[in-house]
């Protein structure tokens, strides 16, 4: 198996994967909270983690994928409450939205997808650890986490324990020991119509310990890779790092790996912020296609704009590679362009590089494309292989798919752009009335022969 590298959150540092058990792999990332239709920027970790699965697996590993789904949470009370609709309702809804939109991204779906409100029992479980060994305490019907009994909080964010706030405003100051302190349990209160029994009241849990549960449940503790979004480092992620190792001793996950944020105008794309664009509506508009290019033209750790320049421009890459697609015939594709598969391979290895992985792609197009242009017959079966990676190979068979020439047309085609080039054009006359025959019109163009519908 390849040296597979990736830059871990905690260290610092970019850190070689090595599986807790050979040849396989665990990886949790966060999902969304279900509260409304997610947008572009909720898809990318969605992305990232589904290709870094893709190409693990390529690489000979066993995957298992967790990608959760928050169903509980204050955001969602609050929207349902604002709808007029009970909030395991909308939680339903927004649920089965999410994965009708994510759906359509056409990756799979992650081998497990848990959610909150069906975790209850391990949730309270783990809370009652975190008591027994000193490291929560109850408060009118509340749990907090302490956070200065474990002497390891910041060590993911890297921040000073006194320069933290955990968001949660004013909200339980009167029950917490310390301002640091932040919520597993959270008593029911008026309006809020989803609650469960436990030992310390009728409540719900906080957002952090719901994701320590579904993780541990699904993968034990000590799994490889924890994904998600770098707006989670603080301190949702910080926080499922302190109360795992805090109640079990031992670290939740081996790497954190975090993707950077979907960016409109300078600030992170969010609902809160109002500057977003809903994941179904970017699909209609740009297509599947096209919005994977996208992501896969930014490094996953660092934040990409959005724009209908990057996307007009994701558009023409698409066409560029399906325009190569009609070049190729099935088969080995040539000695010589093996090194550009290396390279590809090598890109992603090292720290999931799909930019530089996308300009091997384009380089093997050019290759490809002079070879094609010469008369050369040249094999899809290296960039099917690549394409197949970032979720991209049916970009070959567009055509076809479409309604286009299949591959018996496009290997007429290559053989009358041979004909021409021996300058045998008696024969590339001959294979055009057959292409005729078949339906499609040849036209030559400074890029080379294509096929259209015969009217």
């Amino acid at each position: 198996m390849r040296e597979i590298v990736l830059h871990d959150t905690r260290s610092g540092q970019p850190r070689r994967l090595e599986p807790r058990d050979p040849g396989r792999v665990s990886m949790y990332a966060c999902g969304p909270t279900v509260y409304a239709r997610i947008h572009v920027g909720n898809a990318r970790p969605f992305v990232v983690f589904s290709l870094l699965k893709r190409f693990l697996e390529h690489e000979g590993y066993e995957v298992t994928f967790v990608a959760n789904v928050t169903d509980v949470n204050d955001k969602i009370y609050d929207a349902a409450r604002a709808a007029g609709v009970p909030s395991a309702r909308l939680a339903r809804e927004m649920t089965a939205a999410y994965v009708a939109d994510t759906d359509a991204l056409a990756l799979g779906r992650p081998d497990h997808e848990p959610l909150a409100s069906e975790t209850i029992e391990e949730i309270v479980a783990l809370i009652g650890a975190l008591i027994e060994r000193g490291h929560a305490y109850a408060a009118g019907g509340d749990v907090y986490f302490d956070v200065r009994s474990y002497p390891a909080y910041g060590e993911l964010s890297h921040r000073q324990v006194d320069d933290m706030d955990q968001g949660e405003g004013v909200e339980g100051a009167d029950r917490k020991r310390d301002p640091l302190d932040f919520a597993l349990w959270k008593a029911q209160k008026e309006g809020e119509d989803t609650a469960w029994d436990a030992p310390w009241g009728r409540g719900r849990p906080g957002w952090h310990i719901e994701c320590s549960a579904m993780a541990e449940t699904l993968l034990g503790v000590g799994f490889d890779i924890h994904g998600g979004g770098s707006d989670l480092v603080f301190p949702h992620h910080e926080n499922e790092a302190a109360q795992t190792a805090a109640a079990r001793g031992e670290p939740l996950t081996r790497l954190w790996v975090h993707n950077g944020m979907v960016r409109l105008e300078g600030e992170k794309m969010a609902k809160s912020v109002g500057n977003i664009f809903l994941l179904h509506e970017a699909l209609a508009a740009h297509g599947r296609d096209a919005l994977i290019l996208y992501f896969c033209a930014g490094h996953y750790r660092q934040p990409i704009a959005y724009s209908e320049e990057r996307l007009a421009e994701a558009a023409r890459s698409v066409e560029r590679i399906k325009d190569a697609g009609r070049r190729l015939v099935a088969g080995p594709s040539p000695a010589e362009l093996a090194p550009l598969r290396e390279a590809f391979f090598d890109a992603l290895a090292d720290d999931f590089n799909t930019p530089r992985a996308l300009a091997t792609v384009f380089e093997w197009v050019r290759e490809a494309n002079r070879r094609a242009e010469v008369g050369e017959r040249v094999g899809d079966a290296d960039l099917r292989e690549l394409l197949g990676v970032l979720a991209l190979d049916a970009l070959l068979d567009a055509d076809a798919a479409a309604g286009g020439p299949d591959a018996a047309a496009r290997a007429l085609l290559d053989r009358r752009q041979a004909a021409r080039a021996a300058r045998d054009f008696a024969e590339a006359d001959r294979l055009r009335d057959e292409l005729a025959a078949l339906g499609w019109e040849v036209r030559d163009g400074a890029n080379g022969a294509t096929l259209v519908p015969r009217a």
